[in-house]
């Protein structure tokens, strides 16, 4: 029984639902072609705009608030990748690497607290912002449909009103009808039944339309209260959620870079340690010098001052200075005091001998001062014999020979030399013999050893094809 008697309630209750859309649908088919007025607030109306692009803004900014904390969670792991690379190629000795792995901890904490943060005080603000516009949106429809419930029972109210005489009417004419076939004391009761039949059906239709106009009126008021409230909240809402997210991406910009300076703080203190095995990128080469391994210029022909230097023995004594033991000959830039040949005012012959061979021999024949020539011969068979100009207190370790250069060359990297025709360059050996390139030459220009004494300032490589060998 209690089953049939819910049947019986659901299905009177889809009837009459059935029966409402039905009226409504009739309703505004009479509304759009005029036949039936429709109840206008354009107040209401604005409201409804208002409600629509406000829900239109948040759910925008709703989208983007998520997009902005999916890429500071994609700035997370990449930070946290890049930290991890740091942490494994920072070797156990090397000094900071405590203090290295402790920043790299400290940053990942603070990706975390700042994505956190943005959750709670902005998304979540977010979404509760946005919760309450679907039942407010529901409320809006539901308020359209009794307003249309509304007209068409006031509409049909006016219709009885309208139709009372033609009613009236209706009624008079089976009363003379009756009058003829009926007893006279039957005519008295059928009239007071239409007439009271006729009422029944104005009652009936007034009752509904003052139920539907309060149950009307009550939405209408409530949402002509809550819509501009809600219109009005909005300044104060992206106000908050945007102080709010620029508040915590300063604050997180602020303990970032203390991290990040740490951190470079910690690179400065290791560069300085290891500062000689400092990684130096070199630039390419430009187009109007020479690259590594390339030709360059062809040098002056031979015969020429520049690919045959001459040197020139004073048959004078020489100053005190110069006759201390081990000194070297005094050099001129145009006149080097290290040559392949020693001549006394002529050139020689194209296939003259080694250095080491002959230039004492020469020197002994010569009118020289015996502690001239006996110095200068020491000083060429030193440098011969050696190999190197390791034991000469005037040159760089490692000294193998000289050249001079025959053109100008530009540097186009921080580690070659810049060269002037005429300049003399000491040539050593490559600290790492694999780092040297096909044409290339390390040395230090004479001028500059003389000055400093200091390789580390002083040398560089430069092209070979650009000088040429003196020594």
């Amino acid at each position: 029984m209690a089953e049939m008697g819910s049947k019986g309630v659901t299905a009177g209750k889809i009837a009459s639902n059935v029966q409402k859309k039905l009226t409504r649908a009739q309703e505004k088919v009479l509304q759009k072609l005029g036949k039936a007025d429709e109840t206008k607030d354009e107040q209401f109306e604005q409201c409804v705009q208002n409600f629509n692009k406000q829900l239109t803004e948040g759910t925008r900014l709703q989208k983007d608030l998520r997009t902005y904390l999916a890429s500071v969670k994609a700035m997370h792991e990449a930070s946290k990748k890049l930290n991890e690379c740091l942490q494994e190629v920072y070797e156990p000795d090397w000094p900071g690497r405590d203090e290295a792995n402790k920043i790299a901890e400290n940053n990942d904490l603070l990706w975390v607290d700042y994505h956190q943060k943005l959750v709670d005080q902005a998304l979540l603000t977010m979404d509760t912002y946005l919760g309450q516009f679907p039942d407010i949106k529901s409320r809006i429809a539901k308020r359209g449909r009794k307003l249309v419930d509304y007209d068409s029972a006031r509409h049909h109210y006016e219709s009885l009103q309208t139709a009372k005489k033609k009613d009236e009417a209706k009624i008079a004419k089976p009363v003379s009808l009756l009058e003829k076939a009926a007893p006279q004391w039957c005519q008295g009761k059928l009239q007071a039944h239409l007439v009271a039949q006729t009422n029944l059906l104005r009652n009936q239709a007034e009752e509904e339309l003052v139920k539907a106009q309060k149950v009307f009126e009550e939405m209408n008021v409530d949402l002509q209260e809550e819509l501009p409230s809600l219109w009005n909240s909005r300044v104060g809402f992206y106000v908050n959620t945007f102080q709010s997210i620029a508040g915590l991406e300063e604050n997180f910009h602020k303990e970032m870079s203390k991290l990040n300076q740490n951190l470079n703080d910690v690179l400065v203190s290791l560069e300085k340690q290891h500062g000689s095995n400092t990684f130096t990128i070199k630039a390419q080469p430009s187009d109007n010098a020479p690259a590594k391994g390339n030709k360059s210029p062809s040098p002056p022909p031979d015969g020429s001052p520049a690919a045959t230097p001459e040197i020139r023995v004073n048959h004078e004594p020489e100053p005190a200075a110069a006759a201390t033991p081990g000194a070297a000959l005094p050099k001129s830039p145009s006149q080097p005091a290290e040559a392949s040949e020693v001549t006394c005012g002529t050139h020689p012959a194209a296939g003259a001998q080694e250095p080491g061979e002959t230039a004492a021999s020469e020197a002994a024949s010569s009118s020289l001062p015996a502690l001239v020539v006996e110095t200068f011969s020491a000083a060429v068979n030193g440098t011969v014999e050696g190999g190197s100009g390791a034991g000469r207190l005037d040159l760089p370790p490692g000294f193998m020979f000289k050249v001079q250069a025959q053109h100008d060359y530009t540097a186009t990297d921080t580690d070659e030399l810049q060269l002037k025709a005429g300049d003399v360059v000491l040539v050593i050996p490559f600290q790492n013999p694999e780092e040297q390139d096909e044409g290339w030459l390390m040395g230090v220009k004479e001028s500059d050893w003389n000055l400093h004494k200091e390789l580390e300032k002083c040398r560089g490589v430069f092209p070979e094809n650009f000088t040429a060998r003196v020594q």
